[in-house]
């Protein structure tokens, strides 16, 4: 069978739940094609990071060639957590390979991967890994699997066992048995004569399968006409390239059994640069998978080449019709650069010096901007810490590092709270967190302490009243002197603050009025419980002045008394902000995680099917700001990593009591 594309770089990336082993299958790939030992850490997990968790938190990229053609392969992490700048790498693959466990207790770990490459319309095969150490049969595994995946998943493979233990595998499309043999490619025998039959039957259900997206087909397997070799390929071909099926091997990347099997279907049936380029809309330039900066190398783009090979120091032009022109372009291995004059068509290279590059961006060659089709939707951040440098003279270079890690990591955000006066670094969970906060020490330097970030609690009043103020003050030649009534009410919650004036007769001359208004606004930041004060209508009723020591500044100061003793006279309630909150969770931990919000003084709104996720909940609760913080650390220990959550301010409501008193003693601080 013609190979596809031949020529092009192929791009294959690796996704799937953490601890699947991804990064063992791209070393099993390199050692496959190259015949030579990959050493660990030579091209995956070699940050320190990685290293201390025993798993990717980061983009792996490395290439090999395979029997005259080139591929690179990205290892995405697994953890969603990490997965964030796997949004913008995974789009600008030719074909993604979901590697899974073989136990179907986890099968349900693959859904969120499978439905994000459905959503963007990636293909994907299906490779299960550890085989050597699966317990049960393929059907029961695919049974568990197959309502995770929207597409059908066709086994390719059936495997051979002896002792309880898998041997070799059948390919049902070329129907062929192999047995594996340990440091060598596996051996192809003959098929077992007590599995002639098993394997008639599962290459004709892969035909039946494969027939419900080609007439052709099913009209031979209802003659009983056996269709050739060449059509069974190209069937194969067609639907993985369109979407329409998730074919499935399987293996053990750590044994290399399986490998360069899978290396021969993807040299034939991976689908080509071209279609992911028309995927994304772009004509010619290079796509930006991730942006990162290099020790000494500066900022780098690493990025895949599509439409014509990319020469070293090519003009640029932006997505915002800048131009730059790249500075040194990399061949890519690991940890490892190597300078090369030009990127071939598909590659996966990095390009230094272009400053504005950033994931998801297009650096176009064709003198106009080109934007891709649909833009990876931004992560929302899940946990947050308020930041400040242990060393005051870091300020600068805590600023600086800062930029440069949320660059890097989309799924990373930094805000500034002036009303809390704190930094905030927000991410897709604690553990993420804690990583940008290590990168940050080992690689800029810079010390930080965290704390948790203040809630911004409200106050407002309960009940009306009537206060007067007087500012008066003589200290030689002009004194200050105003004197006003004001009258306060509460409003419905969410109205704000309103002000109004009734002053007749000029008792309160008009150009200070507004000055009145401005210092019960002052009074206002600060209640006396520490936290604004809202919800409320001031009316300027009255006032006295004096035609020599009145002033606006001292209207402006009787007005914030009026306030200050207005508010101490009636006392004021606490308000603590309320969310709403969607919750996604697996169906068999949704009455845990429900009974994680009531604990947590969570209001449930509903719970119902998720949209499209079969076997999942969506649950809408209101749930008090304060109790958010670490939620995403508990939900995703009660739904084996896969739960999340959008939260949004809904209102405010009244806090009392013991949490009341503690949210106050915070605030007089």
């Amino acid at each position: 069978m013609a190979i596809q594309d031949k020529g092009s770089v192929r791009a294959l990336a690796l996704v799937g739940p953490t601890s699947a082993g991804k990064t063992a299958l791209m070393e099993a790939l390199l050692e496959a094609a190259t015949g030579q030992a990959v050493r660990p850490g030579e091209v995956g997990d070699s940050s320190p990071e990685a290293r201390a968790r025993g798993h990717s938190v980061e983009l792996n990229l490395a290439g090999f060639e395979f029997m005259g053609d080139r591929y690179v392969v990205v290892d995405c992490p697994g953890s969603l957590e990490f997965c964030a700048e796997v949004d913008a790498a995974v789009p600008a693959v030719d074909l993604a390979i979901v590697v899974a466990d073989p136990d179907p207790a986890k099968a349900i770990l693959l859904q969120p991967t499978l439905r994000e490459l459905e959503r963007m319309g990636v293909p994907h095969a299906l490779f299960i890994n550890k085989m050597d150490q699966a317990r049960g049969s393929l059907q029961e595994l695919l049974d568990a699997l197959a309502p995770v995946s929207s597409a059908p998943l066709v086994a390719r493979q059936i495997p051979t066992v002896q002792d309880d233990k898998v041997t070799g595998y059948i390919d049902l499309a070329l129907e062929r048995c192999f047995v594996y043999r340990p440091g060598k490619p596996s051996e192809q025998i003959e098929i077992p004569g007590d599995l002639r039959q098993v394997e008639a039957d599962a290459r004709f259900h892969m035909l039946e399968q494969m027939a419900d997206f080609d007439d052709e087909l099913m009209e031979q397997l209802l003659s009983d006409v056996t269709p050739s070799r060449d059509a069974v390929f190209g069937d194969l071909v067609k639907e993985l390239n369109a979407g329409q099926i998730v074919p499935v091997f399987f293996g053990s990347a750590q044994n290399g059994f399986g490998i360069r099997r899978l290396l021969k279907a993807l040299r034939h049936e991976a689908p080509s640069a071209a279609k992911a380029a028309d995927r994304l809309g772009i004509t010619q330039g290079a796509y930006v998978l991730k942006a990162a900066y290099a020790g000494q190398s500066g900022k780098l783009a690493y990025a895949r080449v599509f439409g014509a090979a990319l020469p070293d120091g090519a003009e640029f032009v932006m997505a915002d019709g800048g131009k730059s022109r790249g500075g040194g372009l990399f061949q890519v291995q690991g940890a490892a650069l190597k300078k090369i004059a030009e990127a071939p068509l598909g590659d996966i290279c990095a390009i230094g010096k272009v400053e504005q590059a950033s994931a998801g961006q297009v650096l176009s060659t064709t003198g106009q901007p080109q934007s891709v089709r649909a833009a990876a939707r931004p992560r929302r951040p899940l946990f947050a810490v308020a930041l400040a440098a242990k060393n005051r003279n870091d300020d600068v270079r805590l600023s600086s590092a800062l930029g440069k890690l949320v660059e890097e990591d989309p799924g990373l955000a930094l805000t500034h709270d002036p009303e809390q006066r704190q930094v905030l670094l927000s991410g897709q969970g604690e553990g993420h967190v804690r990583l940008a906060l290590e990168r940050l020490k080992r690689r800029f330097g810079v010390e930080i302490d965290t704390i948790q970030p203040r809630t911004p609690y409200r106050e407002t009043i309960g009940r009306a009243t009537t206060q007067r103020a007087r500012h008066k003050k003589q200290s030689g030649g002009h004194g200050q002197f105003a004197d006003v009534t004001i009258e306060v009410r509460p409003l419905p919650r969410g109205s704000g603050f309103v002000f109004q004036s009734r002053i007749v007769g000029g008792a309160v001359p008009k150009q200070w009025i507004p000055a009145v208004e401005m210092g019960v606004r002052d009074g206002l930041q600060k209640g006396p419980l520490g936290f604004p004060v809202t919800d409320l209508e001031v009316t300027l009723t009255d006032g006295m002045t004096h035609s020599v020591d009145s002033s606006e500044m001292a209207f402006r100061t009787a007005g914030r008394l009026g306030i200050d003793e207005a508010l101490k006279a009636v006392g004021t309630i606490l308000l603590e902000p309320i969310e709403k909150l969607v919750v996604y969770s697996p169906s068999p931990s949704a009455s845990n995680v429900t009974s994680a919000l009531t604990a947590r003084r969570g209001q449930i709104l509903g719970l119902s099917p998720r949209e499209d996720w079969r076997g999942w909940e969506r649950i809408e609760a209101y749930l008090p700001q304060s109790e958010r913080q670490d939620l995403i650390a508990e939900l995703r220990g009660l739904t084996q990593g896969l739960g999340a959550f959008e939260a949004d301010f809904d209102h405010m409501s009244e806090l009392h009591g013991r949490l009341a008193e503690e949210a106050a003693q915070g605030g007089r601080v």
